[in-house]
């Protein structure tokens, strides 16, 4: 080769000429091309000159020169890795394919993350707080967020950092809260209504809730006012203006309810989420509830005044134990009142934690958990992370077939540097491409995983940040897959490669072995995972709950009956198929009614601090229609007037009150005392995260669900039977019915969400590291396709071949077992701790994932091992 021209800089290949750094240009095969180049930089270098088109600055030729250069080299680049992509087309659909895969399961978790941290963004909202406690009940600490009715009004009292407090009180206990048969006051026909809550003025002046009929600051002023959402105002109001409007609440006319203003609806992206708000103005649960210290039944929430130091705040709220509590207690005779104030702590949550920071708090809400955001964020990186240990060790593995390209190139005068950008090029053309693919099959899939993860994605199209996140995003996948296979590319000593020593890609393989180890740990890990929250859900589904869930149907709304409820009961226990009925809403499944009380043993009210636990009011089938077991005494009866004042409690309630023999004691609660007349086996009547409570049950009436235990049989003949009982008596509200035993499913609904996406995300992850080890195995085939020629010359069978070609990779997938194994048990550990009843981890578990990982990868690499086994070994040793 001869000397070029010194006109350009740096190293270019174009068409087939080498411009080598030193300045000089060398001609591999013609000389026009050299020629070509210089014209048309002169050409263009005195034309702009000539005709002075760049006026006014320092303009030099050599910028032009190197922006021409650049120009050509970035179109070169882009020209070998189009080439390289064509040439090598099975090794290029799975490094796209499985970079694609994981890119789109990041971006639907990272629209998942960006939906769970996007709530609550009011206004004010650096200065909302909700007050929440917690209490050291004998070294077990208790969260909850209700409080009494004056704490508002004593924070706004006693604080100046405090701006504005207001309540909510969305409890089903109470009338009005949570769900309710409404209508119009000029119509008849009655409509089932859920996102009922009790509001304070201040809570729509605080959240500056947007109005769209009516004056905000007045909206709840007035007693029995609502405020109801732009959705029920358009359902019950089309095309006109509810203001002042009556509605009627359980067709209860002595409380009718004006429209007092309609407001925007809440974003899906609030904690609160409510389409009827009932004004606290002049309202009371029961004479004097407003202003006792005794009863917990709202959320508060604080506006700090601009400036305000939250953090000094909270410690200053000690004040209300001392000046509130503590009198109360002591009046109410408690000796423990000073040990029950000093176990007490406020805290104020900031309203931007509260969808993901409650999930140790039992506030009825349906609020997120940050462990699962942090959780899928962490399964996110290893799914990328594993795509991208593929295309490392594909581009190293197949390093070999490049490093004549490195040596002739280095020999024409390339730097390292300009190897590095080639290749780093060719990495981010492959990133990018995986991210075009990526974004259209999580549009593709992102239905399927709203189901799944119950949300109500959108792929942000229109958003401006779209462009430049994709563009930054293939860049850094990019660079972050490709650094290491350009480094070690570009690396190779051109005079050992030309002289056919450069080492084998099959050679140099402890980091690709290490990093098929983490893809499989990983996966296995996430496999573990996957079986171990299966077994739980499982054991929860199939628990011994200590009541019959099967069978029953929830008749609800059947307090608008009002005295006829006993009356429908009568009639429906007419039915052949009916066993038994109960009016009660206090029921073993959520979504029903709740009561806390304190309770004690009789006279030791002011000596004890007493047994927290709840109170239900029950009639006297409830225990047959619920299947509880009466462990000692007896039910109550309907008919016996002094069974007004008895209880039956469960086994959990005498032990906690230390009653070896109960029926026939007397405990107490705030109010009055009660005579124990039986004991019922403990039921789960909460969450199998908790343990079983204390529970009291008195004889009443709560008719807002009517409970039907039915024969096993034809369900359809029964529910027909029950639903022309229900016309008979309400012709004007339409029957809604649920079973118990789907209610008591729906309490789980989160962890059975959870099992789906983690089986799709380690049925994901496996799929991706098979990919890689897919390809590995077929370049392994290949570059021993000589040694199994000669092998299969010399008698070797086909099961023989295999084994040699898969044995490797099983031992990287057992010692892959020997990592992953105790990292899931860990994790999973950790999160069976929220359950009271979990499943055995055993080794059984361990077992069957690591056959399992065996299996697939044996399955993954014998399609390649089999092929090149049966090969004709003519073939492979022809060449020699």
């Amino acid at each position: 080769m001869r000397k070029g021209i010194n006109t350009l800089e740096g190293t270019v290949l174009y068409g087939k000429g080498v411009l080598r750094d030193d300045g000089q240009i060398h001609r591999l095969y013609r000389n026009w091309t050299v020629f070509r180049i210089k014209k048309i930089c002169n050409f263009l270098i005195h034309k702009d000159m000539d005709n002075r088109h760049i006026t006014g600055t320092n303009w030099e030729p050599t910028l032009f020169v190197s922006r021409f250069k650049k120009t050509i080299m970035f179109k070169n680049y882009l020209k070998i890795a189009f080439r390289q992509l064509l040439k090598q087309k099975m090794y290029s659909i799975i490094k796209i394919g499985g970079l694609a895969l994981s890119i789109a399961a990041c971006l639907l978790i990272a629209l998942y993350i960006r939906d769970e941290m996007s709530y609550d963004k009011y206004p004010d909202a650096k200065r909302i707080f909700r007050l929440t406690g917690e209490y050291n009940n004998n070294g077990k600490l208790e969260t909850g967020a209700d409080w009494p009715a004056p704490m508002a009004k004593a924070l706004k009292q006693d604080f100046p950092e405090v701006e504005k407090t207001g309540r909510l009180m969305p409890h089903e206990l109470f009338y009005g809260a949570g769900s309710n048969e409404i209508r119009r006051a000029d119509k008849v026909q009655n409509n089932y209504e859920e996102k009922f809550t009790y509001a304070d003025q201040a809570i729509l002046d605080i959240l500056q809730v947007p109005m769209i009929c009516g004056s905000r600051e007045h909206a709840l002023t007035e007693p029995n006012t609502m405020v109801i959402s732009k959705k029920i105002a358009d359902k019950y109001f089309p095309k006109e203006n509810p203001l002042g409007k009556i509605m009627i609440l359980n067709n209860d006319l002595t409380r009718p309810y004006k429209i007092g203003g309609v407001i925007a609806d809440f974003p899906t992206t609030s904690h609160i989420q409510y389409d009827f708000l009932l004004t606290l103005t002049g309202y009371q649960l029961w004479p004097g509830e407003q202003e006792t210290w005794m009863a917990s039944n709202y959320y508060t929430y604080i506006l700090l005044k601009p400036g305000a130091d939250a953090a000094q705040l909270q410690h200053k709220l000690k004040l209300i134990l001392t000046k509130y509590y503590l009198p109360a207690l002591r009046q109410e005779g408690n000796t423990d009142a000073d040990n029950i104030t000093n176990k007490a702590k406020f805290l104020l949550q900031p309203i931007r934690d509260i969808h993901l920071g409650s999930y140790n708090i039992d506030d009825g809400l349906q609020n997120g958990d940050i462990r699962f955001v942090w959780l899928f964020g962490a399964i996110a990186i290893f799914i990328l992370l594993i795509a991208c240990i593929n295309f490392v060790n594909l581009s190293t593995a197949k390093s070999a077939n490049r490093a004549k390209e490195v040596g002739l190139r280095k020999v024409a005068g390339s730097l390292r540097s300009s190897l590095v950008k080639q290749f780093l090029a060719e990495s981010v053309l492959f990133s990018t491409l995986s991210f075009v693919l990526g974004i259209c099959l999580m549009a593709l899939l992102l239905p399927f995983f709203n189901s799944m993860a119950s949300k109500s994605l959108t792929v942000p199209w229109h958003s401006w940040w779209l462009i430049p996140v994709t563009i930054l995003g293939s860049v850094f996948v990019g660079v972050l897959a490709g650094l290491y296979p350009a480094m070690y590319l570009s690396s190779f000593k051109p005079v050992l490669v030309l002289k056919g020593q450069v080492n084998r890609g099959s050679k140099n393989s402890i980091l690709r072995n290490g990093l098929v180890v983490f893809q499989f740990a990983t996966s296995i890990v996430l496999i573990i995972s996957t079986f171990v929250i299966y077994n739980q859900m499982q054991l929860i589904m199939h628990q011994k709950l200590g009541f019959d869930k099967d069978q029953v149907v929830m008749i609800q709304g059947t307090n608008t009956l009002g005295d006829e409820v006993k009356n429908f009961k009568t009639e429906l226990l007419k039915i052949p198929q009916v066993k038994s009925v109960s009016v009660s809403d206090f029921l073993p499944v959520s979504g029903t009614k709740r009561n806390g009380n304190t309770f004690w043993k009789e006279g030791k009210t002011k000596e004890e601090s007493g047994v927290g636990g709840q109170s239900w009011t029950v009639d006297a089938d409830y225990l047959k229609t619920m299947g509880i077991r009466l462990e000692s005494g007896r039910n109550f009866a309907e008919n016996m007037r002094s069974d007004s004042q008895a209880v039956i409690i469960n086994q959990s309630m005498a032990k906690k009150l230390n009653l070896k023999d109960p029926v026939g004691k007397r405990i107490a609660n705030n109010w009055t005392v009660f005579n124990v007349i039986g004991v019922v086996k403990d039921f789960n009547f909460e969450s199998l995260r908790d343990p079983i409570g204390p529970l009291c049950m008195h004889p009443g009436i709560s008719s807002s669900i009517v409970s039907v235990k039915l024969s096993a049989g034809n369900m359809k003949n029964s529910l027909s039977s029950i639903n022309a009982v229900w016309k008979n008596f309400s012709p004007s509200q339409p029957i809604r019915y649920t079973f118990l035993d789907e209610r008591f499913a729906s309490m789980y609904a989160d962890v059975l969400r959870m099992v789906r996406i983690f089986t799709c995300f380690a049925v994901l992850a496996v799929v991706i590291a098979c990919l890689g080890l897919f390809a590995l195995s077929a370049f392994m085939a290949e570059q021993r396709n000589k040694e199994i020629g000669i092998r299969k010359v010399l008698g070797a069978g086909v099961m023989q071949i295999t084994g040699m070609l898969s044995k490797d990779f099983v031992k990287l997938v057992l010692l892959a077992i020997v990592i992953a194994s105790p990292i899931a048990w860990w994790a999973m550990s950790r999160w069976l701790e929220d359950f009271a009843y979990q499943t055995e981890i055993t080794w059984r578990l361990f077992f069957i994932a690591g056959v399992a990982g065996i299996l697939i990868a044996l399955v993954t690499v014998s399609f390649q091992s089999i092929k090149a086994a049966l090969g004709n070994p003519v073939d492979s040793l022809r060449a020699e």
